[in-house]
């Protein structure tokens, strides 16, 4: 029967539902303009905020070479004058007037000499300003305990006008003696017309200091410096980030006079000063495009959409049928399902991919229990070869014929009872079947010997689980039961062996194998005791808590009490 090309039918839809497509790439590009508009204001904050942070990095940085530059000249003057610091030198102000008159910034350089005298160049009016005669002596007091200081901006009047200043000292030291100290009186003016230039189009920007006091504003009138800004929540964020993030932008509603204002904002570290530059604008002024464009773009989709969905919901209900039992089928392979079948009748192309979907389905349920097959047997295999290498280390010993058997199941018992994950059980149970497997490098004397072992012969048998240990890492199946072959003679008091490790230090692992270890020795007749009864054993285990693990015989405990633990015979010795 001549087949229909699927292919055909796919064109008639979308013929039929131009405008669908149509409307999902108007409706894509809307939400990656938008996007792209709202990435485009972000970064605009930020690099608005990240170039004024780095302008304020570099002048502070040019601030505290100009200083070290002026430490300098005062050593120079002190090698001419045989090493007197003289702090009315006519020479030495003719140096700090050189430093002082090409910087447009600086008010005044002044040193103070040991005694608190000194000399000044540039202009000297901020020396009445209260503000900054007590910023000169706290610099000055930290000076004497040889520390750089650092002002806050305040704001100083110098001929009719006001400006924001900054102070920066650093103390003299000469012939490991406290000689004075060094201090420039910075105008910061230049930041707030870089902050006024900013302020554009809505956007505000200003600098806070580590505590959340303003700075700078570009609006000094109306903004008084050190005035708390900590109720911008883009300041809180700032503050909770100690300044060590290299900067943010974020959303947030602010509120002025009682009223919730959305807002975009960011924040750039000044990381040498412990500052930060802040910017932040209205989401309405910033995102006004983005309302306009999402306006204009909804009316025209609504209409589109109304137009393709009544053109083509009929012929997408026929299409989506078989489309849904193919999925449908998919999924129950994804899941490990390769029983079912697909049964769809059509004389398009997918009635032919349905048939060789079933076709692949047969095929991959075959391999699969091909794998599984082969899986197990290795498995087998695998269990097989240490159950071997397990009986192989007990018919050494003929005290301890089917210990490592006995062993293995107490373990699992127990790893059942506390609840542990299947995979974790299964480790746990090789583990315990090959825990005594470094006696097969112990010599047969001592391992067979049927007395008591001397002092050497005992240290010799304590590094048996080392040994096993070594064997089994060869192997990489058997890594993750390496810690229960090592440490299941480890003592949560700490006195086991090879390591003495305590408490948590010993694994689960070989927590439980110690447990099962000595159950399996007391309920067995050994050259040095007669096999006890089970329940005396348990009672002696669950008495020794800072020897074994509680839970582990716990477990051990009510294995035995559910019957689920049955010793149908005591071992006899050989």
């Amino acid at each position: 029967m001549k087949r229909i090309r699927f292919l055909y039918v796919i064109l008639a839809v979308l013929v039929l539902a131009s405008v669908g497509p149509l409307l999902f790439y108007s409706l894509k590009m809307l939400a990656l303009n938008r996007q792209a508009l709202e990435t485009n204001e972000q970064e605009i904050q930020n690099t608005t905020t990240r170039s004024i942070a780095d302008e304020i990095s570099i002048y502070h940085e040019n601030f505290h070479q100009l200083l070290s530059m002026l430490d300098r000249v005062l050593r120079i003057h002190a090698s001419f004058t045989g090493g007197e610091w003289i702090s009315n030198s006519p020479e030495l102000r003719t140096a700090l007037e050189r430093f002082v008159n090409p910087a447009h910034h600086i008010v005044y350089v002044t040193y103070l000499d040991a005694t608190g005298r000194g000399i000044q160049a540039g202009n000297s009016t901020g020396e009445n300003d209260p503000f900054m005669v007590k910023m000169l002596e706290r610099a000055f007091a930290a000076s004497q305990q040889r520390r750089e200081y650092q002002s806050d901006p305040v704001l100083i009047s110098q001929q009719g006008t006001q400006f924001p200043a900054m102070l920066c000292s650093i103390p003299v030291i000469h012939a490991d003696q406290f000689q004075g100290m060094v201090a420039i009186v910075v105008n910061l003016q230049f930041l707030v017309e870089r902050l006024q230039s900013s302020s554009t189009r809505g956007l505000e920007a200003f600098v806070v200091d580590r505590a959340g006091r303003l700075v700078l504003s570009p609006n000094l009138k109306d903004n008084s410096l050190g005035q708390e800004m900590g109720g911008s929540p883009i300041v809180q964020m700032f503050l909770t980030q100690g300044g060590y993030k290299a900067a943010a932008t974020s959303s947030f509603d602010l509120n002025v006079a009682g009223e919730s204002i959305p807002m975009v904002g960011t924040y750039c570290p000044v990381q040498s000063l412990g500052w930060a530059v802040v910017a932040q604008k209205k989401r309405s002024d910033a995102y006004a495009t983005v309302g306009e464009m999402i306006s204009a773009t909804t009316n025209w989709g609504i209409i589109a959409l109304i137009v393709a969905l009544a053109l083509s919901y009929s012929l997408s209900l026929r299409i989506v049928h078989p489309i849904r039992i193919l999925t449908d089928a998919s999924r129950a392979i994804a899941r490990g399902d390769f029983s079912g079948r697909i049964k769809l009748r059509s004389r398009t192309e997918m009635g032919e991919l349905a048939s060789t979907f079933n076709s692949m389905s047969s095929d991959l349920e075959r391999y699969v229990q091909q794998l599984k097959d082969a899986a197990e047997r290795n498995r087998k295999l695998f269990l097989d070869s240490i159950r071997m290498i397990a009986t192989a280390v007990d018919e050494k010993d003929p005290y301890t014929h089917g210990h490592s058997e006995r062993v293995s199941r107490y373990s699992a018992m127990i790893a059942t009872h506390m609840g542990l994950p299947e995979e974790e059980i299964e480790n746990i149970r090789i583990s315990a079947l090959l825990h005594d497997v470094g006696k097969i490098g112990i010599e047969d004397k001592i391992l067979k010997k049927p007395g008591f072992l001397t002092q050497e012969e005992f240290e010799i048998m304590r590094q048996h689980p080392q040994k096993g240990a070594t064997i089994a890492r060869r192997v990489a199946q058997l890594a993750e039961m390496v810690p229960g072959i090592e440490l299941h003679h480890e003592s949560l008091d700490g006195r086991g062996y090879p390591f003495g490790l305590q408490a948590d230090q010993i694994p689960l692992m070989a927590r439980i194998i110690a447990v099962a270890d000595t159950f399996d020795a007391m309920t067995t007749n050994r050259p040095y005791q007669s096999a006890m009864d089970p329940a005396v054993a348990i009672e002696h285990i669950m008495s020794h808590e800072k020897r074994y693990d509680a839970q582990a015989a716990a477990a051990l405990d009510a294995a035995f009490k559910n019957g689920q633990l049955r010793i149908n015979r005591v071992a006899a010795m050989v």
